[in-house]
């Protein structure tokens, strides 16, 4: 339930790195435009990039400061949402421990997503923890302490609010919740969402555009290496010649400068050409590196502003945790009395 009148949201991304395009044409631009119409509620999701950077959790503290100042500097509001750290709410914590004595281990075993990331980083990270394994359950900590209903997510990420949806009615049920019970939260389904954000943006390399296949456009990138990645972007690999047609539906660089163009009719232009190999890749690529830079411009100059204000990332933590907590103690203290402690 919400404290206003608008129904309530929230979602949390791990601070794992640095943002790229997939980052925000995937989650920004939809955490924009969520902060208008709901009740909305972002946070660092730090404890949850620990389960996977135990052994060199030496970043994490730099990123969550600096995807704050990404989020700000990208529009987010702290006047109109709630941007908030993870483990500054330490009743996430004592709820997760709650779940934990009512989920079976084999909904948490049977989460799509935990098999997944073992098979694609574990041979890269240890997964074999505790904490790793009860991942969904944190997520669904995460959302019910708040008392959220939605959570944007993309299709992928079903199961994850289905599961939630599980621990909460098993909890409800439980302990007699009856009109005390907890929140069941439901999808919002989103165009992309969590850690996969980038997999309808391509990356250099023609791959989704991903920190880990090292193909990425970072907004934070200066001018000088936009200019130099969108140079080595990939292009239709059928045109080996300038005499090939292309497709430019297949061309991962097309698809990256029709959401960047500043002249969005120039994209027709350029996917004429293409059809008609009456013009190679490498003016299409340069007017591309051109538009990329003219693109985050705006967005790179209010990044440079707000970074440049000291402790400023903190204050907005600070802020976003006080706004955030009394809602939390208020959920914890129902659930002790629910579990009779």
């Amino acid at each position: 339930m919400s404290i206003g009148m608008k129904e309530r949201v929230l979602t949390g991304y791990r601070p794992t790195g640095k943002l790229h395009l997939g980052h925000w044409f995937g989650n920004l631009q939809n955490m924009l435009a969520l902060q208008e119409q709901y009740e909305a509620f972002y946070f660092v999701a730090d404890w949850h990039a620990l389960t996977s950077e135990w052994q060199n959790p030496a970043d994490i503290a730099r990123f969550t400061e600096e995807m704050v100042l990404d989020w700000v500097a990208a529009g987010l509001d702290p006047e109109k949402c709630f941007i908030y750290r993870q483990s500054d709410i330490p009743e996430v914590a004592e709820l997760l421990l709650y779940f934990s004595m009512i989920t079976p281990m084999s909904w948490l075993e049977r989460t799509p997503s935990y098999k997944e990331q073992q098979q694609q980083i574990g041979d890269k990270k240890d997964l074999s923890n505790v904490g790793f394994f009860t991942y969904p359950a944190l997520q669904t900590a995460d959302i019910v302490i708040m008392e959220a209903s939605r959570v944007p997510v993309g299709e992928d990420q079903l199961p994850h609010i289905e599961l939630g949806r599980e621990i909460v009615r098993r909890f409800n049920s439980t302990y007699n919740a009856g009109k005390n019970g907890l929140v069941e939260p439901k999808a919002l389904l989103a165009k992309s969402g969590g850690d996969d954000a980038g997999a309808r943006v391509p990356g250099t390399d023609g791959r989704k555009m991903s920190k880990s296949y090292d193909n990425s456009l970072f907004i934070s990138d200066s001018p000088c290496e936009l200019r130099k990645k969108a140079m080595g972007f990939m292009t239709d690999p059928a045109r080996k010649q300038l005499s090939d047609p292309g497709d430019p539906e297949l061309c991962p660089l097309h698809q990256v400068h029709k959401l960047v163009a500043s002249d969005p009719s120039a994209i027709e232009t350029w996917e004429e050409a293409c059809r008609a190999a009456s013009c190679g890749c490498v003016p299409h690529k340069k007017e591309f590196a051109e538009d990329l830079v003219t693109y985050l411009a705006d967005f790179q100059a209010r990044r440079a502003a707000v970074g440049a204000k000291p402790g400023y990332a903190q204050e907005v933590l600070e802020a976003g945790a006080a706004k955030a907590r009394p809602i939390a103690q208020a959920t914890i203290e129902r659930c002790r009395s629910l579990v009779g402690l």
